[in-house]
């Protein structure tokens, strides 16, 4: 079978501190069931052969699924295979599956979380990417950066569930066949109408556009909120917090590609910028995080928003090596 070799670090949401790390799980991914052509295998040759550390990862990961039998069966294998490659196949097969069932939990300590959300995720966007996807009852979904799903629309159901990020969504009306949208601590359900919903490690944030939605914890205490149009609530592992007026098309901005601020602590967007930063960005000064700031900031360059903070803010801007931000 034909396979499309990893493309050197852009597949994942939350890319690895080394590329190097990234690309040599992609390769794993790719490889495990033994069903990989020629082509494949000559290109993960080459790939290894480009630098002594790719073989050192490759090795790291294969280690850490418990499979140093699946790392040596594969380097085993001839760069331009014959007929008799197939039946090398079952063999492989049994080995990656014993290697998955032994070393799951140590790879997810290596990778962790990100991993879960790259294997499960049926939709999914890098660090300053965002996406529209057509889902299958003609609804319309777009993800922010970072962003993972899954969806189920089988047998019926309109399911959608957020695995990380925010999402927005333009749901095609049928009473029939609710849409619902599960996140970390609630579910959205929805006939017909445009909202978005975020969900962030410590609460659910979502914000109606128009039409109605009808928010519930996911572990069925406390009383559903209805929402209605330009109105933002708060969902956490206490509970869902009363229902709030927003700006919806200042909270809803980065579908057109920026993020709009009025009055917010310094803090806060610098966070919100950084989600579309993939390094670090670190806010030295903690005396200016509280600093009032107003603003709209382009997310196709977001090192110039963070430059544009540090001069209002009296503050000076270093770049380091890897992606690092420091505002000082």
């Amino acid at each position: 079978m034909r396979r499309d070799p990893p493309s050197p670090d852009t597949t994942g949401p939350e890319p690895h501190d080394d590329p190097a790390a990234d690309q040599a799980l992609d390769w794993f991914l790719t490889l495990r069931d033994g069903t990989a052509d020629a082509a494949t295998r000559a290109e993960f040759a080459r790939w290894q052969a480009r630098d002594p550390r790719h073989a050192a990862e490759f090795r790291r990961v294969t280690a850490a699924w418990g499979a140093e039998s699946f790392a040596t069966a594969v380097q085993e294998l001839p760069a331009a295979a014959t007929a008799a490659a197939p039946r090398r196949r079952p063999i492989l097969r049994r080995m990656a599956g014993l290697a998955m069932a032994a070393g799951f939990a140590a790879l997810a300590l290596w990778q962790g979380p990100a991993l879960m959300i790259r294997l499960e995720a049926d939709h999914r966007t890098a660090t300053g990417e965002r996406a529209t996807i057509t889902l299958p009852d003609g609804s319309t979904m777009m993800l922010d950066t970072a962003s993972a799903v899954t969806v189920d629309f089988d047998g019926g159901r309109r399911l959608v569930t957020l695995l990380k990020g925010e999402a927005w969504f333009d749901v095609r009306h049928d009473p029939d066949h609710p849409f619902r949208v599960t996140g970390r601590f609630t579910t959205v359900t929805v006939l017909g109408t445009a909202f978005a919903v975020e969900a962030r490690d410590d609460r659910d944030e979502i914000i109606l556009e128009r039409g109605r939605v009808e928010v519930a914890r996911r572990d069925g205490l406390g009383t559903p909120v209805v929402m209605a149009p330009d109105q933002r609530v708060v969902a956490s592992a206490a509970g869902i917090d009363p229902v709030r007026p927003v700006d919806t098309r200042r909270a809803l901005a980065w579908r057109e590609g920026r993020l709009v601020f009025h009055d917010r602590p310094l803090s806060e967007v610098v966070d919100s910028l950084a989600r579309y930063h993939p390094g670090y960005v670190i806010l030295a000064d903690r005396a200016a995080a509280n600093l009032a700031v107003s603003g709209s900031y382009r997310l196709d360059d977001v090192t110039a928003g963070f430059a544009g903070l540090a001069d209002a803010a009296g503050l000076s801007l270093r770049a380091l090596p890897g992606g690092i931000i420091i505002l000082e």
